[in-house]
C-alpha cells in the first residue's frame, strides 16, 4: 500500500489513479510502496509512491550485470538490435496514453506536453530504427602502395545515463534508443523527484524484451536514489560513458569524476536561452512564440526562454503586449482542468524563484507577477504566476539559469550589440531570433552571429526534435544527444590498415631495410 497522506495533504485521488496506471504498465506494486523515498506530485503535493533506493553495492552489482550484457549483446548483428528498438516504439505507441498521462502526474504537466514527450520517446525510436543498418564507418586513401585504410565504429560498452525530472523519460529514450541500435547496454538512474515514470518505462522494455526473445539480463539496468547513487555509477571504470542532464553544478562534477578515469562524458546542462526580437521582426508570430518558449512546462525545461532581447523600435509595442499576456496567462492544475501553466516541482524551485526575483528587483529590474497563486491548488503544491522582468542590463541573475518561468528582457539599439548580449552568458545551450531582414539572419546563424548549440529563426529556443543533435556549448556541457550523427558518442572508434601486397612500405616515405642475412634484396 502507498503511504496514507498525514494530516493537511490534499488527497484528490491521484494516488489511486496513479496506482492504476502503474498496475496497467506491469509494474509490480512492491517497486512503488513501502520504500524509503517519498514521491509526490507536484500538482497536490499529495504522496503518489515511495521506492526503494539502491545501495552502491547494488549499483556495482548492476553495472556488472551491464557488463556482461555488453559483452552478448555487442555480438547481435545491428539490424537485429535496431528490431528490439522498433519493438520497443510499438510498446510504447500502445502505452502512450497511460504512460503520457503518468508523465502529466509526476511532473505536473499539462497533458499534450505529457503526450508529447512519449510521442518523443516513439520518435527517436524510429529514428533508431533506421540507424541500426547506418552505422557506416569509412574507406580512406592511403597514401601506401597495395594498402586499404578503413575506419570502423565498434560499440563502447556501458552507458550510464543519469536524467532530470523535467523530462523524466524522452531524454532517456534519446539515450538508450541509439545505445542499444550501437550495442551498449544501458544502467539508468532517473531523477529521485521522477521515480515513478522510470518504473513504467522499465516494465515496457521488458514487455518488449519478452516479445524479442534472448535479450541478454542487463542490457537495461534501472537504479533509483540520489546523489550518492550517481557517484557511485559515474565512478566504475567499467562504464565508458556517461550521459547526464542536469545544472551546470551537477555537470561540472559528473565531468570531472569521469575525466579523471579517462571515461566520456556527454553532458547536458544549463541553458540561460535568449531570443533577439528586431524592427522587422512579425510580432504577433513572436509574441506566440515567446509565450509558449517562457511560460511552457511552468519555466522548467533547459530550453526555456528566459532573456528576451528587444530592438527599441519595437520594444514598447511588444513588451505591453506581453505584460497583458502575463497577466492573464491561465495557471491551474492543468490535469483537473484547462490550465497552461502548471506547478513548480516543490518548494526548493518556488525559493529559488523567489530569490532570483528578489535579485533582480534589487538590480533595478521592474517585475510583472511572479507571486505565489493561492488558490490554484492546495499548500503543498507550488504554482506561481509567470515573472516578465524589464531589466536596465544584463547583470547580476540576468546571467544565472534559474528553473522557473522568469522571463528578463533587456532593450538593445545596434544588432552587433543584441549579440553581444545574446552571447554574454556562461550558458550556450539555444537561441533564436525573430526577423524578417535576411541579413540579420544570416548573421545571426554565422560564425559571427549565436554561439549556442541551437539556433532557431522565428520560433522559440526550443531543439527537441529529435532529427537534429541536441545540445550546447561552453556552461551547457558541449554534449550532442538525438539525431545526426550523434550516435558516435555510444561507439568507438577504430582506425585501421590493410597490406594486401608483398612488399612493406612505410608512410611519410620512412627507409628502414633490414638485411637479416638474406631475405632483404
Amino acid at each position: 500500500m502507498l503511504k496514507t497522506l498525514s494530516q493537511g495533504e490534499s488527497n484528490t485521488g491521484f494516488a489511486a489513479e496513479i496506482r492504476g496506471l502503474l498496475a496497467r504498465l506491469d509494474v509490480p506494486a512492491e517497486r512503488y510502496s513501502g520504500g524509503s523515498r517519498i514521491v509526490r506530485t507536484p500538482l497536490t503535493g499529495e504522496v503518489i509512491g515511495e521506492v526503494a533506493e539502491a545501495t552502491p553495492a547494488e549499483v556495482t552489482a548492476a553495472v556488472g550485470r551491464a557488463q556482461a550484457a555488453f559483452e552478448a549483446w555487442r555480438k547481435v548483428p545491428g539490424p537485429q538490435r535496431g528490431e528490439l528498438v522498433r519493438l520497443l516504439g510499438e510498446e510504447l505507441r500502445a502505452a502512450k496514453a497511460e504512460l503520457g498521462r503518468l508523465v502529466s502526474l509526476e511532473v505536473g504537466k499539462i497533458i499534450s506536453e505529457g503526450l508529447g514527450e512519449v510521442q518523443e520517446m516513439i520518435d527517436i525510436c524510429d529514428f533508431a530504427t533506421g540507424l541500426s543498418r547506418q552505422l557506416y564507418g569509412l574507406t580512406i586513401a592511403s597514401e601506401r602502395g597495395d594498402h586499404r585504410m578503413m575506419e570502423q565504429w565498434h560499440p563502447a560498452g556501458v552507458v550510464g545515463v543519469i536524467s532530470a525530472f523535467n523530462f523524466p523519460v524522452a531524454v532517456w529514450s534519446w539515450n538508450a534508443a541509439l545505445a542499444f541500435v550501437c550495442g551498449d547496454s544501458v544502467v539508468w538512474k532517473p531523477s529521485e523527484k521522477t521515480p515513478l515514470t522510470a518504473l513504467a518505462v522499465e516494465a515496457l522494455f521488458q514487455r518488449t524484451a519478452r516479445r524479442f526473445g534472448g535479450v541478454p539480463d542487463g542490457l537495461l539496468t534501472l537504479v533509483l536514489g540520489g546523489r550518492e547513487i550517481g557517484e557511485t555509477l559515474v565512478d566504475d571504470a567499467r562504464v565508458p560513458v556517461v550521459s547526464a542532464t542536469g545544472s551546470t553544478a551537477m555537470g561540472r562534477k559528473v565531468g570531472e569524476r569521469v575525466a579523471r578515469r579517462f571515461g566520456r562524458s556527454i553532458l547536458e546542462l544549463g541553458g540561460n536561452n535568449a531570443s533577439i526580437v528586431t524592427p522587422s521582426a512579425d510580432l504577433d508570430l513572436a509574441l506566440r512564440a515567446i509565450a509558449f518558449a517562457a511560460m511552457g512546462t511552468a519555466g522548467q525545461r533547459c530550453t526555456s526562454l528566459r532573456r528576451l532581447i528587444v530592438h527599441e523600435k519595437v520594444y514598447d509595442a511588444l513588451v505591453g503586449r506581453l505584460r497583458v499576456v502575463y497577466a492573464s496567462i491561465s495557471v491551474g492544475n492543468p490535469v483537473t482542468g484547462d490550465a497552461l501553466v502548471g506547478p513548480l516541482i516543490d518548494g526548493a524551485a518556488y525559493d529559488a524563484m523567489q530569490q532570483a526575483l528578489q535579485a533582480a528587483a534589487e538590480a533595478g529590474g521592474t517585475v510583472h507577477g511572479g507571486e505565489r497563486i493561492a488558490d490554484a491548488g492546495p499548500a503543498e503544491a507550488y504554482y506561481v504566476r509567470p515573472a516578465l522582468v524589464e531589466m536596465p542590463a544584463q547583470a547580476g541573475p540576468v546571467v544565472h539559469e534559474t528553473f522557473a518561468p522568469i522571463l528578463y528582457v533587456l532593450k538593445y539599439r545596434a544588432f552587433d550589440e543584441a549579440v553581444a548580449l545574446q552571447n554574454g552568458v556562461p550558458q550556450g545551450l539555444s537561441s533564436s531570433i525573430f526577423a524578417t531582414d535576411m541579413r540579420e539572419v544570416e548573421r545571426f546563424l554565422s560564425a559571427q552571429g549565436s554561439d549556442c548549440g541551437i539556433a532557431n529563426v522565428n520560433m522559440g529556443p526550443s531543439g527537441a526534435e529529435i532529427g537534429g543533435a541536441f545540445g550546447g556549448e561552453k556552461e551547457t556541457g558541449g554534449g550532442r544527444e538525438s539525431g545526426s550523427d550523434a550516435w558516435k558518442a555510444y561507439m568507438r572508434r577504430q582506425t585501421s590498415a590493410i597490406n594486401y601486397g608483398l612488399n612493406l612500405p612505410l608512410a611519410q616515405g620512412v627507409k628502414f631495410d633490414v638485411d637479416d642475412g638474406g631475405l632483404n634484396p
